[in-house]
């Protein structure tokens, strides 16, 4: 199969983990910029919000974000974004971010279960005949904390075991730490500049003009991804 890069502007971008970095995440690139300016308008890409909690997702389809972090009304506006627990819901996404939680064990190490998990789920997806069928190639983002070396020594070999895909040819990867200060209405995702990687020169243009689509303040590209992840 001869899989072609997905147009930024009318990709189908699935944002996986719905809590206070997630959430605002999947808003944001459910608005678009025209003339400099952001404005909460329908674009032709479609946003879906991935969650195991089926409580959260039931309430965020319901216009309730018990966060705080968005307002009912633009949950409401948002016609394009939509919210799931299914997983054959998001098989066929050109775009994976995961934002799941990343805590601190007991013994001060990081917990990156749920980070392993949304990996392990992506590569069902693809290997799907509803993830096969979409003749894009993929763009798998992580944002959740990691350490320098995560993404490249344990994501890509894990999804090139269990896929048999190719990088930077079927499938790319990239970091971009998450920014967020839950609770702060001033210092919101669009108005902090955003650092951005790929696993190559082709994946990190195109991730950058993808975060560059809703930062106001735009974004700061690294040299590669485990620059990208000491950044953080």
């Amino acid at each position: 199969m001869i899989r072609k890069i997905p147009n930024i502007e009318k990709c189908k971008i699935c944002i996986i983990g719905l809590g206070y970095v997630g959430l605002p995440l999947a808003v944001e690139f459910s608005k678009r910029k025209k003339d400099d300016e952001f404005i909460c308008e329908n674009i032709n890409r479609d946003v879906i919000g991935f969650d195991i909690d089926d409580e959260r997702v039931s309430e965020l389809n319901n216009f309730t974000d018990r966060t705080k972090e968005v307002e009912v009304g633009l949950l409401r506006n948002l016609k394009n974004l939509k919210f799931s627990s299914k997983e054959n819901e998001i098989a066929d996404s050109d775009v994976f971010i995961i934002t799941v939680p990343s805590p601190i064990d007991n013994s001060n190490n990081p917990d990156l279960s749920f980070l392993k998990a949304s990996i392990y789920l992506i590569t069902r997806l693809l290997r799907s005949k509803k993830g096969n069928n979409n003749r894009n190639s993929k763009f798998i983002i992580v944002e959740s904390t990691v350490f320098p070396g995560f993404t490249e020594e344990i994501c890509i070999p894990i999804i090139e075991k269990e896929t048999n895909l190719i990088l930077n040819k079927d499938f790319f990867v990239g970091y971009s730490p998450e920014r967020i200060n839950p609770g702060d209405k001033e210092h919101r995702i669009d108005k902090i500049v955003k650092i951005t990687s790929g696993s190559d020169a082709l994946s990190s243009d195109w991730i950058d003009k993808l975060y560059k689509s809703i930062i106001k303040v735009g974004t700061c590209k690294a040299e590669n991804i485990k620059v990208a992840e000491a950044a953080k």
